[in-house]
């Protein structure tokens, strides 16, 4: 008698803790099918709970006229061992007139305790011309989804950066599957460079004042290359949607309708504003932004017929890639090899910045001291609506030995020097001792190659042994090939749902579909209608133990609940694991 009332005692103290939990866990809350509508549109209103209860009081509904309800609706599952239950009261109403009126509380009990929910205010305003009851599919998904194109300037100087950014706007009560491009704009009298987009992650914004999700789906930095009026063309998308209905299923989720709607993000037209005229340098080579200058040398002093290096270097923010450098002046002396260019230029929506430079290599026939005189380099800054000049400083070459030059006091002009062309390695020195050695025959046998020639296929031996012993391992092992044949079947029909985990809807789509087609291909059927008690009746017959069946159509009932629930991340890892452990379970039985 005793030993009884321990046990009976034991399971009292279990379940205190399960029983506090689930009255925590209590959730009974008001939800608006909108805050704000015309006089002439209908109000949905939903009192959900997630436990059992009894007594529903509804609240008045002053300032309503209740249509229709309360329509009730209960949706219960169990996921890993964790129930999982719903149960709404459904009314629809119509405004008596205009004004802010009050949805009251309602109240319910459970488990003994009463629950109220909170209320909630809600506008009326007058009547709207198409009220949203009576808004066909479409209606919806043109005013829910908008593609639209932010450009950053819109009166931007010639040959400033000007940043387009493509967004679809997609309002919180509808849902894209799909898109396709139809048409890309070209960018006449631009140049252009594209921002690569390699993960479209959808972002919380407002359009026109309502909190919309968007996405970023093409960027681009454009440089003007004419003044006046020009046209951005616009981009145009197909976009499949899916639109709720006022339909309702079993479960009391709401059934979605598809539609495919071009979207278009519309003509910008930019006004271009050509470069001031007044203070304009004479060397002016079309340079905008904001820029450093240099001109430097890989060294100043050195001997006859050695070579240096003359770098000349812009480097900043602007259009680095549409001027020309400015040339040094160098003495005809000098022979001067066609220059090197070199550019490090990233873009982003800010617009290109880095460095371009062109390397000239010098090299001195004489002996004496080579002035190379000041360039400068001017380019527009479109912030201050200024020309600016930069110039480098002198530098002198200073060649210590070699050949002297009777004409050297004058130095001749840049003009009458020739430019020479590079074709190779022209610079190696006659070397005054080769240090070469004699001639003579070598022999093969009886060296330290011959050796390790004829023994290193000795030494394979071993290897080959160890290699043979391991693969007949492997092969023994029998339950260890088994679990890796199943873990690569989980992984080749689970892969496109691991790929979408954080996505719920993708997650969940590519779920059930790996489970499916994983059925299909180990049952070899063919067929387009897969319902879970089809699959319940091949399991059974198959002779599959039920705790693999029930795990496996359990998956398939979370992939349907996931539609009309919401999943959380540690939700679809655990749904994940579970189906890779299915998948393995299955394998061994079928």
């Amino acid at each position: 008698m005793l030993k009884k009332l321990y046990i009976i005692l034991a399971f009292i103290f279990a379940a205190l803790p399960l029983a506090a939990q689930n009255d925590q866990a209590v959730s009974f809350e008001l939800k608006l099918s909108k805050q704000k509508l015309g006089i002439n549109e209908r109000l949905r209103v939903e009192f959900a709970m997630n436990q059992d209860g009894d007594n529903f009081s509804p609240p008045k509904f002053e300032g309503f006229r209740v249509l229709m309800g309360p329509l009730q609706s209960i949706s219960s599952s169990w996921v890993n061992g964790v129930r999982s239950y719903s149960k709404t009261y459904s009314y629809t109403l119509a405004p008596k007139a205009r004004g802010k009126f009050t949805i009251g509380q309602a109240s319910i009990v459970i488990g003994g305790k009463t629950y109220k929910s909170l209320a909630k205010q809600v506008e009326v305003t007058a009547a709207v011309d198409k009220p949203s009851d009576q808004m066909t599919v479409d209606d919806v998904a043109d005013e829910s989804l908008h593609l639209v194109a932010e450009v950053s300037k819109t009166r931007p100087y010639l040959n400033e950066a000007v940043s387009v950014v493509y967004k679809l706007y997609v309002s919180p009560s509808i849902s894209v599957s799909n898109y396709i491009p139809l048409d890309n704009p070209k960018y006449n009298n631009f140049w252009s460079q594209d921002i690569p987009v390699s993960i479209r992650n959808a972002k919380n914004g407002t359009y026109k004042g309502k909190a919309y999700r968007y996405v970023i789906l093409k960027r681009v930095v454009l440089y003007p290359q004419k003044t006046g009026k020009l046209d951005i063309e616009p981009l145009s998308l197909e976009v499949t949607v899916d639109v709720p209905t006022n339909k309702r299923d079993f479960f009391g989720g709401r059934i979605y309708s598809q539609t495919n709607k071009t979207v278009s993000a519309g003509k910008r037209i930019i006004d271009v504003k050509p470069l001031p005229l007044e203070g304009r340098p004479a060397d002016f080579s079309g340079a905008v932004g904001d820029f450093d200058f240099s001109v430097t040398t890989s060294k100043k002093r050195l001997n006859a017929s050695e070579s240096l290096q003359a770098k000349v270097e812009v480097n900043g923010k602007g259009n680095l890639k549409l001027f020309q450098l400015p040339e040094p002046n160098l003495p005809s002396s000098l022979e001067v090899y066609e220059p090197e260019f070199n550019e490090k230029v990233r873009t982003t929506l800010a617009g290109s910045q880095g460095k371009v430079s062109n390397s000239y290599t010098v090299v001195p026939e004489f002996k004496g001291k080579y002035p190379i005189p000041p360039i400068s380099f001017s380019y527009f800054n479109p912030k201050t609506e200024e020309y600016i000049t930069r110039s480098s400083d002198e530098i002198v070459i200073n060649v210590l030995e070699g050949p002297t030059n009777g004409s050297l006091g004058t130095v001749p002009s840049a003009a009458n020097r020739q430019t020479v062309v590079a074709t190779g390695d022209q610079f190696n020195f006659i070397k005054i001792k080769p240090n070469l050695t004699t001639i003579g025959t070598h022999y093969f046998v009886g060296t330290s190659r011959f050796w390790l020639w004829l023994l290193l296929p000795l030494a394979f031996i071993p290897i080959a042994i160890l290699l043979r012993k391991k693969r007949e391992a492997i092969a023994g092992d029998v339950a260890g090939n088994k679990i890796k044949k199943a873990n690569r079947l989980a992984r080749k029909y689970l892969s496109a749902s691991k790929k979408a985990l954080g996505d719920k809807d993708s997650f969940y789509v590519a779920l059930e579909k790996g489970l499916h087609n994983y059925l299909k291909a180990k049952l070899k059927i063919e067929t387009s209608e897969f319902s879970k008690d089809k699959i319940d009746t091949l399991l059974s017959q198959r002779e599959v133990d039920s705790a693999t069946k029930d795990g496996f159509i359990g998956l398939l009932k979370n992939c349907e609940m996931a539609r009309y629930s919401p999943f959380s991340d540690v939700q679809m890892q655990q749904d994940y694991d579970k189906a890779s452990e299915v998948i393995s379970y299955l394998d061994k039985q079928l």
